[in-house]
């Protein structure tokens, strides 16, 4: 059994059980999935300062709150227990690709060091990367009304037309970063 779950596990498996938990949240507790509005009941929760926003029955939320704890305790446990590949698997013609495109041998210059590095948290700059970066996050996934991953499994599973308009954008720009503006980059 330890076996089996130390293996990745192939799409058609693993994309219906995450598909599932929409479905399994609705039916047995009447609760939507939704990772990033944790988020806003921590900070219901920790910041008494009579925001409008964040004045609400944060306490009726604080099953997502053990949803997303339990999400990082399985992420750790599944990495420090039952182990991880070395490296990440990626086809060898994208691997060919990448190497044609932008003359790369080396792959790790593709991550900003700025984000990547622990190190770089010494000084300010990393900072505010990692500050900015998160707040640019935040307030695209509020404004957005969701983050990527929440309209495509719950949003799309709900059958909400905005997901449906969110899911085509998103992809539509994955797409324009990948094919034009990051070859004009590099």
């Amino acid at each position: 059994m330890l076996d089996l779950l130390r293996q990745p596990w192939p799409w058609y498996v693993a994309g219906p059980l995450i598909g599932l938990t929409v479905p399994a949240l609705l039916l047995i507790g009447n609760k939507a999935l939704g990772i990033s509005s944790s988020l806003r009941h921590v900070c219901a929760a920790c910041v008494p300062a009579g925001i409008p926003f964040l004045t609400y029955n944060w306490r009726a939320e604080a099953w997502n709150l053990f949803f997303v704890l339990g999400i990082a305790l399985g992420g750790f446990i599944g990495y420090r227990v039952l182990g991880h590949p070395d490296m990440v698997a990626i086809s060898a013609e994208t691997v060919r690709d990448l190497q044609a495109q932008l003359h790369l041998t080396d792959f790790s210059g593709l991550l900003p060091n700025e984000l990547f590095a622990l190190e770089n948290l010494a000084n300010w700059k990393g900072w505010v990367f990692l500050v900015l970066g998160g707040f640019l996050v935040g307030f695209g996934t509020r404004y957005a009304g969701g983050c990527t991953s929440g309209h495509a499994i719950s949003g799309l599973s709900n059958l909400q037309w905005v997901s449906l308009v969110a899911v085509v954008g998103f992809f539509v720009g994955g797409l324009l970063m990948t094919w034009v503006f990051y070859p004009l980059l590099f």
